[in-house]
């Protein structure tokens, strides 16, 4: 990161000028929900931190939450944990600032005296892949299917793990959609999906996740997002009303 960049740490007095990062208009509802949640969840110890350059142009951003509040599952007393953390364009990339975000973090979890640093990275999509925290000096702590949790220790203790969020999928029977408004993309997703449903005359209940314990208990790796058949997981993130289209396609062919 050059000299040029800054951090901007995003609070209840400042998120009108500097917004969210991910979803620019606020006249979409996403918006409004991610607000919303930010401002409930801030003074539990969210930030939400943005790099931008000296022309105020918004480079990528970095969301962090101590592990005991985070909406993945994950079990890391005494950590923070990262939820989010991406830059934007590729000729932003390669250029030092991803770390930048993390040093950042990093040094915010030295200050306040906490454990260490934890992420769940993946090779899959929505999930930061481990090579920029590696590069950062994060160690492998737990791993189930193709999730890894990584850790950046700042003091001894156990290490943070992963709990069973497939043992938690029979509790999903019929079709079943579960989405937070920790991301702002997901308003967007569940009405499209429910949109469709509705033509196919398809049972899909929908409910929000509406606290960071039912994320971390939820079904799936992503914890604040779930599409789910009977007791299996079809979806982690969110996803298009066409990938919708081609999972029923899917089903009603299986």
């Amino acid at each position: 990161m050059d000299d040029t960049v800054q951090i901007i740490s995003v609070t209840p007095e400042n998120v009108d000028s500097h917004g969210l990062f991910c979803v620019k208009s606020k006249k979409n509802p996403g918006y409004a929900r991610k607000l919303d949640w930010l401002l409930r969840e801030y003074p539990k110890g969210l930030r939400l931190k943005i790099l931008q350059d000296e022309e105020g142009r918004q480079l990528g951003f970095i969301e962090y939450t101590p592990a005991e509040q985070a909406w993945r599952p994950v079990e890391a007393p005494g950590y923070l944990f990262i939820h989010c953390m991406y830059i934007y364009k590729k000729e932003d990339k390669g250029k030092g600032n991803a770390s930048a975000l993390l040093q950042d973090c990093i040094e915010d979890a030295r200050q306040q005296g906490k454990a260490g640093v934890a992420v769940i990275a993946s090779d899959g999509p929505w999930i930061a892949g481990k090579a920029v925290f590696l590069k950062n000096g994060f160690e492998p702590a737990d791993q189930r299917g193709g999730f890894e949790l990584l850790h950046f220790p700042l003091a001894q203790g156990p290490l943070p793990r992963l709990p069973d969020w497939e043992a938690q999928q029979k509790h999903y029977p019929g079709w079943q959609l579960l989405y937070a408004d920790q991301c702002p993309w997901h308003q967007k997703c569940a009405e499209e999906l429910l949109g469709l449903a509705e033509e196919k005359g398809l049972p899909l209940e929908a409910k929000v996740v509406e606290s960071s314990a039912a994320a971390r208990s939820g079904p799936s790796a992503f914890g604040t997002f779930a599409l789910a058949k009977d007791g299996a997981l079809l979806e982690y993130h969110y996803i298009s009303k066409t990938r919708f289209k081609n999972i029923l396609k899917k089903v009603d062919a299986g």
